[in-house]
């Protein structure tokens, strides 16, 4: 009987640490577009947060603000790698007759206490 009781208060004192510590899945999608007459890609995130009409999208620099520049699609991805981010899915979208752009599904798991 003891040794019941003992496992169910080590079992119920586990519980209520991990549920301190809840974790949640936030997701964002990158857009990576052909920069005209250049090798380089613009690349814009949605993070799911309320945009402005003429809001511009693209990626910045936390520490600057400056808008980030890629070389390429892989060094975006390398970048969104690099911050935590993991790859979900990815696929292209017509834009227009010959305009393609790339769509990148990311997942990232956030502390629940540390979102807004």
């Amino acid at each position: 009987m003891k040794k019941i009781l003992l496992l169910v208060l080590v079992t119920g004192s586990l519980s209520a640490f991990a549920q301190d510590s809840t974790k949640v899945e936030q997701y964002c999608r990158l857009v990576a577009q052909n920069r005209l007459l250049s090798t380089r890609v613009n690349i814009d995130v949605d993070y799911g947060d309320e945009r402005k009409l003429f809001s511009d999208n693209r990626m910045r620099d936390e520490e600057t603000g400056r808008i980030k520049k890629f070389n390429t699609v892989v060094d975006a991805l390398n970048y969104m790698g690099s911050q935590g981010w993991v790859l979900v899915n990815a696929f292209p979208v017509m834009d227009g007759a010959n305009a393609t752009s790339l769509h990148y599904y990311f997942k990232k798991s956030f502390r629940k206490e540390d979102l807004r």
